[in-house]
């Protein structure tokens, strides 16, 4: 089992940062990719980025490509999102999630997940 804890989330002003944390427990951080989910109201889930066990690739969707950024630290168990100039279309719950395999923006293909962190930006 690996468990997942999310950090960071909250309320900001449209063109600001915020960075998450999802910390790791349980089973070998290190040989898992990791990935960062959103879910807004009334919207499908959505992949946000994606990082594999040693950050040599990294996946990141066309709708944040050059504002947010995925990180890992394995000596933590932790990975990062690194989100500049939010926008208002940003605000959703934030899930981290971890899969032992290769880097996917399917959430089907993880198999934990946290409990999320919302991020709420304000026009």
């Amino acid at each position: 089992q690996v468990q997942l804890v999310e950090s960071g989330g909250g309320l900001v002003q449209a063109g600001n940062s915020l960075k998450l944390s999802c910390a790791a427990s349980g089973r070998a951080f290190n040989g898992y990719s990791m990935g960062w989910f959103r879910h807004a109201p009334g919207m499908e889930r959505e992949f946000v980025a994606a990082i594999n066990w040693s950050a040599f690739i990294r996946n990141t969707a066309n709708s944040v490509k050059g504002r947010f950024t995925i990180s890992r630290d394995n000596a933590k168990n932790t990975v990062y999102l690194q989100m500049n100039n939010l926008k208002p279309e940003d605000t959703a719950v934030y899930y981290c999630a971890a899969r032992n395999g290769g880097t996917t923006s399917y959430a089907r293909d993880y198999n934990y997940w946290g409990q999320g962190t919302q991020v709420t930006v304000s026009s």
